[in-house]
């Protein structure tokens, strides 16, 4: 799953479940002191857990071949108003005077905030030709603090209805920019893969491709509203959702949704943020991630 095998599967479950606040900082602290064992001290098993950025980071934040910024726009029906990070490729904008028109991505961040792994998958994005556009929900909150467990913190303090009318105006953003094609996909990761199923309803016709990581499925009853081709992605040690897959394939199949769903050996829930080592599977995630460009060139860029 990592670059080491020392630390119990017991103890990645604890953290997912610390990251997703069903626990406290403290009872995941002491419940991982139950897995220390000689040469290997419950600190080093939480610093093993942590995520690292640094190590994660797969596109500088300077790289040249491409142009970032921070952009705020309005979201009337949502929090008022909410920040992103987006990026374009530099190529895009500098063989000529007139901006060449791409394809958007809408990049959900975790249940934390915009961290800095969300911001490299949203580079990455760039240099597969894409614009990308990764928003932050904790915007009304002051914005990702800078600490993944204050971050869950602040986000469980705002108005679910509001985050969602956020990601609805992020999305209607991007979709109407004069640099962008007019066709937009979404991705994200945990909470922002269930917001991604959550857009393709909302959305409609508006919404080309969706590939949500490890994300809820949307109700049975609001699947005949998707109109955009779902890519699905889950970890088969991710047991929860795994197990609700099937339930959901049959969904799409019966309201005939363009979909493909991919469900990956020894794979945790998070298999795909290389900044958390231990529930990084490298096989897993660069196979998510060409299938996922492939969709995105399929659906989207089309």
């Amino acid at each position: 799953m990592g670059q080491t095998r020392k630390i119990p599967a017991e103890a990645v479950e604890l953290y997912t479940r610390f990251i997703h606040g069903e626990i406290s900082r403290r009872d995941f602290f002491s419940g991982v002191e139950r897995f220390a064992v000689a040469g290997l001290t419950a600190t080093a098993i939480v610093e093993a857990l942590m995520p690292n950025y640094a190590l994660g980071q797969q596109v500088r934040k300077d790289d040249e071949r491409i142009k970032a910024s921070y952009e705020t726009l309005p979201s009337p029906n949502g929090n008022g108003y909410v920040r992103g990070y987006f990026v374009r490729p530099f190529s895009a904008d500098s063989r000529s005077e007139t901006p060449a028109k791409l394809p958007g991505i809408l990049v959900i961040h975790e249940n934390r905030g915009l961290n800095p792994h969300t911001e490299d998958v949203a580079r990455r994005f760039a240099l597969e030709n894409f614009m990308a556009f990764a928003p932050d929900l904790l915007t009304s909150a002051g914005g990702y603090p800078g600490d993944d467990y204050k971050g869950g913190q602040l986000f469980a303090k705002i108005d679910p209805a509001k985050r969602t009318q956020d990601l609805v105006a992020a999305a209607q953003w991007l979709k109407a920019r004069s640099d962008g094609t007019g066709n937009i996909g979404v991705t994200g990761f945990c909470y922002g893969g269930t917001m991604s199923n959550t857009l393709a309803v909302l959305l409609g016709p508006d919404l080309a491709a969706a590939a949500p990581f490890y994300g809820g499925a949307p109700k049975p009853e609001d699947v005949p509203k998707i109109k955009a081709a779902i890519l699905i992605h889950h970890g088969a040690l991710d047991k929860t959702l795994a197990e609700a897959y099937p339930a959901q394939e049959a969904e799409l199949k019966k309201n005939k949704i363009r979909y493909e769903g991919h469900v990956y050996p020894n794979s945790v829930h998070g298999f795909f943020n290389d900044a958390t080592p231990e529930r990084y599977n490298k096989a897993a995630a660069q196979q998510a991630w060409t299938r996922t460009i492939e969709w995105f060139n399929q659906y989207v860029r089309a």
